[in-house]
């Protein structure tokens, strides 16, 4: 992707090298790549926090010096993050609508948000309360080296995935979501969940759409996100980890089900093309 250079956002929050208290996550190395895996690209990370609440627990704050390496990809994150605000602002407006850019958050190690405490094995995620992304920029090392997703354009991907959670929010589609799975029991809350992960998988890809047109992809470019895609595909992830499958505890779809709706949104470019929820087969 075609990104020195070009404008970066100014809606990052570095709170790296920040570290507040109120989670402790341990259980060794396996258990931290394990949950980096089971919550990537998740919609609301409270599952595995031990204090959910309004992001005002109390602990004790240290820093840390910054990593290093990360600078790089600071500077790709806010490219691609100033691309997605020029794209959902235009995309919005021809509907009549306005479009509110996100916060992206950089953190090292754990952070609060209105989701409450989160650790970094917890992955990228969006909180809908503070409608702010979260990302230690560490996990882009898990994503090229374990889960063997290398490339600037896989980098690009998590972003605009987590974007797309902030469009569905605003749309008031992830509150109509989140509504139904609390009156719904585990089977079908899961495939809610699913059909909305698929869905940001699919705006990612409208992302795409548009930066192809603008000449910023290279060659590669596109197989660098299908591959991450495919590797955060729950049967994927549940062979790796359990060595077999369990259909009814997907959350996020098959390795074929995200590259498949993300190459929509990439073909079609157009918003309207992905209704997850209404289509009979994913």
């Amino acid at each position: 992707m075609l990104w020195r250079g070009r404008r970066e956002s100014e809606n990052i929050e570095d709170r790296r090298g920040i570290s507040g208290g109120g989670i402790a996550i341990g259980g060794g190395l396996g258990t931290v790549v394990l949950l980096v895996v089971a919550m990537l690209f998740g919609v609301d990370p409270r599952a595995l926090l031990q204090e959910p609440g309004d992001g005002s627990a109390p602990g004790t704050t240290t820093t840390r010096s910054a990593r290093p390496g990360e600078e790089e990809l600071k500077q790709v994150v806010a490219v691609v993050l100033r691309d997605t605000e020029d794209v959902w602002t235009g995309v919005f407006r021809q509907t009549g609508r306005e479009y509110r850019n996100p916060k992206l958050v950089l953190f090292t190690d754990q952070v609060q948000s209105a989701c409450g405490a989160a650790g970094s094995a917890t992955g990228p995620f969006y909180c809908p309360g503070d409608q702010k992304v979260y990302i230690d920029l560490a996990f882009y090392g898990d994503l090229r080296e374990r889960l063997g997703a290398p490339g600037d354009f896989a980098q690009a991907y998590v972003i605009a995935h987590e974007v797309g959670h902030h469009v569905q929010r605003l749309l008031g589609i992830s509150d109509k979501v989140h509504s139904a799975q609390s009156r719904a029991d585990r089977v079908q809350a899961n495939e809610l969940s699913v059909r909305l992960e698929l869905q940001a998988d699919f705006l990612a890809g409208v992302w795409a759409n548009h930066a192809k047109n603008q000449g910023l992809l290279e060659a590669g470019d596109i197989e660098e996100a299908l591959g991450a895609a495919s590797a955060i595909g729950d049967d994927r992830l549940q062979r790796q980890s359990r060595g077999r499958v369990v259909p009814d505890s997907f959350t996020h779809g098959t390795s074929e089900q995200r590259m498949r709706w993300f190459r929509k949104g990439l073909e079609t470019g157009d918003i309207n093309q992905g209704d997850t929820f209404s289509a009979r087969s994913l």
